[in-house]
């Protein structure tokens, strides 16, 4: 069941993607659709699993979603910065609050690099009909990466619901938190890539609405 709830994931990213290319005024939150391709990659190579079989050629393009998971995940960090800006919160144009996010999204790519990409060492796995490459260690809970991005999107999501009154970042933040610290088994794998496809959903929205050119006083 897993390689087809993958699949429709897969689908509803390029949507969001498709959606973003079309409403979106290209301002500096523009830099969500690295994250979002990077989502559409990581998806479909999880539903096209058996499709392409064990072997060396999943191998290299699963250690690929590793590696984009590292890369593009942390540039959330810069987009909830470019957010706050868009949104004209004077809170953003602070030098230490831009100093402070630059520097986590920094912190954030080291910490990744030496926790899951230093000696990365994959192996096959299959669970609930998908067949990927997965790390070798086991996991102890969200990564500190993970963690470090969310509290990054959690300071912008809670300033644009006080000062803009702009909810769905929240909502989307709040959402993923949880589905990232609560164990949830519903049988299925796929459960943690549901809450994030609601986190991207509602900061494409988020960004949608403040690139488009609104009169907003600085405050």
């Amino acid at each position: 069941m897993d390689p087809y709830i993958f699949g429709l994931f897969t689908i509803a990213y390029i949507a969001i993607f498709v959606w973003g290319m079309a409403k979106h005024k290209k301002t500096a939150s523009a830099i969500l659709f690295l994250v979002i391709a990077a989502l559409i990659y990581d998806n479909a190579i999880l539903a096209l699993g058996h499709v392409i079989g064990e072997g060396e050629l999943l191998e290299n393009l699963s250690y690929g979603r590793f590696w984009l998971h590292a890369i593009f995940t942390p540039t959330l960090i810069l987009f909830s910065l470019f957010i706050m800006k868009e949104a004209n919160l004077h809170f953003a144009y602070k030098e230490w609050v831009s100093f402070t996010f630059g520097a986590l999204w920094v912190v954030a790519m080291i910490v990744e690099y030496f926790a899951e990409l230093s000696g990365l060492e994959l192996a096959p796995e299959e669970s609930y009909g998908v067949l990927s490459y997965s790390t070798t260690e086991a996991a102890s809970g969200p990564p500190p990466m993970i963690l470090i991005v969310l509290v990054a999107l959690l300071i912008a999501a809670i300033m644009l619901a006080r000062k803009r009154k702009w909810w769905w970042m929240l909502v989307g933040t709040i959402v993923m938190t949880i589905g990232s610290a609560v164990p949830i088994d519903i049988g299925s794998d796929a459960i943690t890539n549901a809450f994030e496809l609601v986190l991207i959903a509602t900061l494409m929205w988020t960004a949608i609405h403040y690139s488009n050119d609104r009169p907003y006083r600085r405050f």
